[in-house]
């Protein structure tokens, strides 16, 4: 199941990444501007308001006993010369309130902001966010001049300022428009390198791509040139040495295959003169067996089968060489398939032991004689390895002929399924010496692939072995009208269908 990565290109991936460092510095970046600046901000503001509120406080001497409507007075002279924004100045002295501002603000000031500037000679601020908005709180206890013991003591007097940070708010706010209108450009500005960086960690990715593709299309002396002493250079060099390992390899395999191909092909070329000889003397012994004792008879019948049986095995050796080494074609012409498959039957003397299925008018181009051998092989196979009745039957399926074989016999080992079309494969050990050559189905396979055509066995549901042929109706592109010479006649098995046939289960 593909994976979220893989619903991407490595483009786009690369791409992704780089713009993903470029956005996570350009936020980290901006973050710590932010948190720097807006603390650069505010503590100006609020050092500045508490020095100016500090020397004000420390500037007032109250006339005592107070009177609140002076007291009120005084309180708007020092908000007055308020740094560096207007404050509101509130006072506390026992039980007496007193405010500079008409809002009150008393409700802005926290009880431990009280409770320390109560305490403390140097006073004390905060900062409070209420209903929404910043403000600094200040508290300073206002001072006697009166000296006991060498000290200034408190009056008792209290003076807070409450400064609303509007325009510090507006200050920061703007940090962060800036932060943020600046850094979509950025990420616009980092696409262009993050492009040109894609496009040359892909260069060399795409140079690959297209020398294993090659390499996959059988050119393997392809190399790819080797730039710099980057990753992707040493890369590209264990390429190259692979590609050069395996091209060597192949090479030797391919020499090892041409060279066995020409000694089997040599061999049987070679056997078929004094085999054809051979046959000729044990048809004449054959004839006269009958005269002679009845051990001398029956060793020259043994010679004669076992000749028969290497004829059928350099026969069908030859005919395997030759589509190993591609020198086959079709002579092909548009014949009757139903006519095609009683001459084979005939010309076999099968007739009688086939029932047939065979309904007139499918008329298909191929070549006779290669179609003759499948149906012999089929058969001939069906004939030893299965059952009687045999069964030859032919349809149409699409644009194919369908041409099945089926027999009455046990039917395919299921283990034997996936191999029945090797070549030497025997179904049953105990069966090794039989007449077949073992290369009858995959003779059989092989004429059935050079005309663009497939085949399968499998078990048919009512028991025994079932062969399925599909050939096309107009023939393989690739069918030729010249003849590839003399097909052997063995190949197609001799009349009583002991040649050629491989085996099955």
């Amino acid at each position: 199941m593909p994976t979220a990565a893989s619903a991407f290109g490595l483009r786009t991936r690369l791409v992704l990444a780089f713009l993903l460092v470029a956005a996570v510095s350009a936020v980290t970046t901006a973050a710590l501007t932010y948190r720097e600046a807006r603390s650069a901000v505010l503590v100006r503001a609020q050092d500045t308001a508490v020095a100016s509120f500090r020397e004000e406080a420390e500037r007032f001497v109250p006339s005592l006993p107070l009177d609140p409507e002076s007291l009120r007075w005084n309180l708007y002279d020092i908000a007055a010369r308020a740094k560096p924004h207007p404050w509101i100045v509130f006072a506390e002295y026992g039980s007496l309130r007193a405010s500079s501002g008409d809002r009150p603000v008393s409700g802005v000031l926290t009880a431990e902001l009280r409770r320390t500037a109560h305490t403390s000679p140097h006073g004390t601020f905060e900062r409070v966010v209420k209903d929404g908005k910043a403000y600094l709180t200040i508290g300073m206890p206002v001072m006697t001049r009166v000296v006991a013991g060498g000290r200034a003591v408190p009056s008792g007097l209290v003076l807070f300022a409450v400064m609303p940070m509007t325009n510090e708010e507006v200050d920061i706010d703007a940090l962060v428009t800036a932060a943020r209108d600046g850094a979509l450009p950025g990420l616009a500005v980092a696409l262009v390198p993050a492009l040109l960086a894609a496009r040359s960690v892909l260069r060399p990715v795409r140079e690959l791509r297209r020398a294993a593709h090659s390499m996959g299309g059988g050119q393997l002396d392809t190399r790819i040139a080797v730039r710099g002493r980057d990753e992707m250079a040493a890369l590209a060099s264990t390429f190259n040495e692979s590609a050069a390992r395996l091209e060597h390899s192949v090479q030797e395999l391919r020499d090892a295959g041409t060279r066995a191909r020409r000694f089997a092909s040599d061999v049987s070329h070679e056997l078929r003169t004094p085999l054809a000889g051979m046959l000729a003397v044990t048809d004449v012994l054959d004839e006269d067996a009958g005269t002679l004792d009845p051990d001398t008879a029956r060793a020259v019948r043994l010679i004669s089968a076992e000749t028969g049986k290497l004829a059928v095995l350099v026969e069908d050796l030859m005919e395997i060489s030759r589509f190993d080494a591609r020198a086959v074609s079709l002579v092909t012409d548009e014949v009757d398939a139903a006519e095609a498959v009683r001459s084979t039957l005939s010309g076999r003397q099968w007739l009688d032991r086939i029932c047939t299925e065979l309904p007139e008018g499918f008329r298909i181009r191929l070549d006779p004689r290669r179609f003759d051998v499948i149906v012999a092989n089929l058969v001939g196979n069906a004939l030893r390895h299965g059952a009687e009745p045999v069964t030859v039957r032919l349809s149409k399926r699409g644009g194919a002929l369908i041409v099945e074989v089926h027999d009455n016999g046990p039917g395919i080992a299921p283990d034997a399924l996936p191999h029945i079309f090797d070549r030497f494969y025997k179904a049953d050990a105990a069966r090794a010496r039989s007449s077949g050559s073992g290369l009858g189905l995959a003779i059989t396979e092989e004429n059935v692939r050079l005309h663009g055509g497939t085949i399968h066995a499998r078990n048919a549901p009512g028991g025994g072995a079932l062969f399925t042929v599909e050939l096309p109706f107009e023939g393989p592109a690739s069918a030729s009208d010249a003849p590839d010479g003399p097909l052997p006649a063995q190949a197609a098995g001799p009349p009583d269908g002991r040649g050629g046939t491989g085996a099955t289960a």
